[in-house]
């Protein structure tokens, strides 16, 4: 480049004529005159094409390469074992050869990614109550004194950016249709559109292009709530950026100032006051105000909140002899006459309600345990058994349901049970509960218990008492002066047997 310099400052600057250029630098004329006429600063040289032993493998160890980025960093094969994997194929070139060829594949790729790859995109508009975006992402919180997994729903609205954040423990179908239905009741309406990813409790299968085989349990909350869901092309989350945004604000804004919490209802009370303050305080960016105030202008486009939809999920179960149903490694006990039965059952995020012949047969509160080391749980209702002991009045001593009876019924069996036939008495006043209030039948256990008399027949005469409104505290009655006895009467057998031979005749025995 300095001997181009040199000739160029002859030429133009100092005029000095080509012969004497030619024969100061030894080059030819035509040479000198090519590099003034061309403009060439800069001298490139053009390597030439060499063929390479490489050259037949290029394109399989290019398709190697690419599959090896695939797998984790453990798994991938080096440059050296490819090269191996070449000689077996007949390649007799040497390794220096095909690790440069990795070297410059490498490079070309990184460089790619930097660039083309990046991709290009168009900033997004959307008018006032047009769609909102959902998204599910993963986050730990102190619930309980224990460190939790939490599988948290964010959804935002498009135009206003307002948000929500709600933490559930496990990310299926329930917990979705929850978390639509508490947006839209802290948005106040409900957006044309909902933007997602292929979810799996959303989308049954991905068809080509924007094909798309819903879940027909999504389908229905969508025909409730009244919305168009919207599904982006697979890993392509820039089409739901603003959501995705929200995931990674939300660990600095949230997650990392979080305190510890007592429950999950507590914690979700906690996150959303969080949203709101934030609302207020975050600048919207697009438009003038902050979040909280492009809210207020956008809720009268808001469609107006209908009831909430009835977010269940649905499964058939068969009751076992033992008038138990398994859901999630966990039993829960059912009236004992739908056992062997089919019963169905609804799952809701707290809840499960068992359904027979179109009734509502019972409800247990849902429990979820994400530890799998841990044994399943068995939730019993003792009142789920009354028919059984009923006919079998022997398996109230050792019956496990009855272990979580109320203290006062666990009181009373205590005493009754150590008499003959107590058993069946027990069994008669737990039956009262069937036909009767049970703190009415607990309060009148616990006032035989008190005056020291637990038989069933006076705990009936206490329940009767209470349930027509007779005072039950009998007053102190003083006999008068004139009705002392003066004379204690004896227990003598003797006086009964002068009592049969009265008069002198002998009366039958």
């Amino acid at each position: 480049m300095d001997f181009l310099s040199v000739i160029r400052r002859w030429a133009l600057r100092d005029k000095m004529p080509i012969r004497e250029i030619s024969r100061r630098t030894g080059l030819s004329r035509n040479t000198i005159r090519r590099y003034l006429r061309a403009g060439i600063v800069e001298p490139k040289f053009k390597a030439p094409s060499r063929p390479s032993k490489l050259d037949p493998y290029a394109e399989k160890l290019s398709g190697w390469l690419l599959a090896e980025q695939r797998k984790s960093r453990k798994e991938r094969r080096t440059a050296k074992q490819m090269h191996a994997d070449l000689v077996q194929l007949g390649f007799d070139g040497s390794y220096e050869r095909v690790s440069a060829f990795v070297r410059a594949w490498k490079s070309d790729r990184q460089r790619a990614q930097n660039t083309t790859d990046r991709g290009t995109f168009v900033p997004l508009v959307f008018k006032p109550g047009e769609a909102f975006q959902f998204d599910w992402s993963e986050d730990y919180a102190i619930v309980g004194g224990e460190r939790t997994k939490l599988q948290v729903a964010h959804i935002k609205l498009s135009h206003s950016r307002v948000f929500l954040v709600r933490a559930y423990l496990l990310q299926t179908h329930e917990m979705l249709f929850d978390a639509h239905w508490h947006a839209f009741r802290i948005f106040e309406g409900v957006p044309g559109r909902g933007i997602y990813d292929n979810m799996r409790t959303a989308v049954d299968r991905v068809g080509v292009g924007k094909k798309r085989d819903v879940n027909a349990r999504f389908m229905a909350m969508t025909s409730h709530y009244v919305f168009e869901p919207d599904f982006c092309n697979p890993a392509a989350g820039w089409e739901k950026g603003q959501v995705e945004k929200n995931v990674r604000d939300a660990r600095s804004r949230m997650w990392q100032v979080m305190p510890t919490f007592p429950d999950l209802d507590a914690l979700n009370c906690w996150l959303e006051e969080r949203c709101k303050a934030l609302w207020a305080e975050t600048a919207h960016g697009g438009l003038p105000g902050s979040i909280a105030d492009v809210w207020q202008a956008e809720k009268p486009s808001l469609m107006p909140l209908p009831t909430a939809f009835d977010g269940y999920v649905e499964q058939s179960k068969r009751v076992s002899p033992t008038c138990l149903v398994t859901f999630d490694r966990n039993r829960y006990s059912v009236p004992a006459s739908f056992a062997n039965r089919p019963v169905s059952l609804h799952i809701y995020p707290e809840r499960l309600v068992v359904v027979a012949e179109g009734h509502v047969v019972c409800e247990h509160q849902r429990i979820i345990e994400r530890s799998h080391r841990q044994p399943g749980r068995v939730i019993y209702d003792w009142r789920h058994y009354l028919a059984v002991i009923q006919r079998k009045p022997g398996a109230l001593r050792n019956g496990a349901p009855f272990v979580e009876m109320p203290r006062g019924f666990r009181e009373l069996q205590d005493q009754m049970l150590r008499r003959p036939g107590g058993d069946r008495e027990m069994v008669d006043v737990l039956s009262l509960v069937l036909h009767h209030d049970e703190q009415a039948v607990l309060c009148a256990v616990d006032m035989a218990l008190k005056a020291g008399v637990p038989t069933k027949t006076h705990v009936l005469n206490l329940l009767h008492r209470l349930v027509n409104g007779t005072s039950v505290e009998l007053p102190d009655v003083t006999p008068p002066p004139a009705l002392t006895l003066s004379k204690e009467p004896e227990a003598n057998v003797a006086r009964y047997d002068g009592l049969r031979t009265s008069g002198g005749k002998r009366h039958a025995s």
